[in-house]
């Protein structure tokens, strides 16, 4: 039996930022003829722009979260049949805190060959901008929603950082941005280190990295902005 491959497929951050996907992702998107994506209608937009020419009804698609067990099911089966299967998230890597990773985890099950490809990951630009330990470090995702227990993981955070020597990256819903600064001034030690990134790619992009007494004199406003955190004590 020839499975087809597996290409993950990566996205643009920032809309117009169309430069930042290297030549030859092209070469791998016309090489796939069935697209797992988080949202339809942005993964075709995306592939648009990327290649005017796609014809966008000759292809098959499915939207990863809907029926999750049936869609990895029919997964499978294409890749069984011999179809190049592409994945592609929102925003930045498939798999690297983006959907994506139980699909490759089936393929990996099966044989099937996964090729990851080169393009932008915020964790990754926002790491290598924020001047922080790139030798050890950790991604948390979402912090709680409940203030208390936010502070809480803060501290832990923090601690933990502390001990290990190692970076904390971590992100908000954009509306909650300057709640979740409110709580890092109030909860972390002066000297602690925090790194803000926001619309990393963007033209309005901003990555700055200042102890947490020295953001305390400059709180920045960032409310619905997309933003991702890093913390080191």
């Amino acid at each position: 039996m020839q499975f087809g491959k597996l290409y993950l497929i990566p996205t643009v951050l920032y809309e117009d930022a169309v430069e930042t996907i290297p030549p030859y992702i092209l070469d791998a998107v016309k090489d796939c003829s069935v697209f797992f994506v988080e949202q339809e209608k942005t993964a075709r937009r995306f592939l648009k722009k990327l290649w005017r020419e796609m014809i966008i009804d000759d292809y098959q698609w499915f939207t990863i979260h809907k029926a999750e067990a049936e869609v990895k099911q029919t997964f499978i089966q294409l890749l069984q049949a011999g179809k190049n299967i592409g994945i592609i998230s929102e925003a930045g890597c498939p798999g690297i805190a983006d959907p994506g990773q139980i699909l490759v985890e089936a393929a990996q099950s099966i044989g099937v060959t996964v090729k990851p490809l080169v393009g932008p990951s915020s964790i990754l630009l926002a790491l290598m901008a924020s001047g922080m330990n790139g030798q050890c470090f950790q991604f948390h995702g979402y912090l709680p929603i409940d203030g208390t227990e936010r502070k809480k993981k803060i501290r832990e955070l923090e601690a933990d950082s502390l001990k290990r020597n190692c970076t904390q990256l971590f992100i908000e819903t954009p509306y909650r941005n300057n709640a979740l600064i409110n709580d890092l001034l109030q909860s972390c030690k002066p000297e602690t280190k925090l790194c803000i990134a926001v619309d990393i790619t963007a033209a309005t992009e901003s990555i700055k990295t200042k102890s947490i007494r020295q953001w305390k004199q400059d709180q920045p406003d960032i409310h619905k902005k997309l933003a991702i955190f890093l913390l080191q004590a």
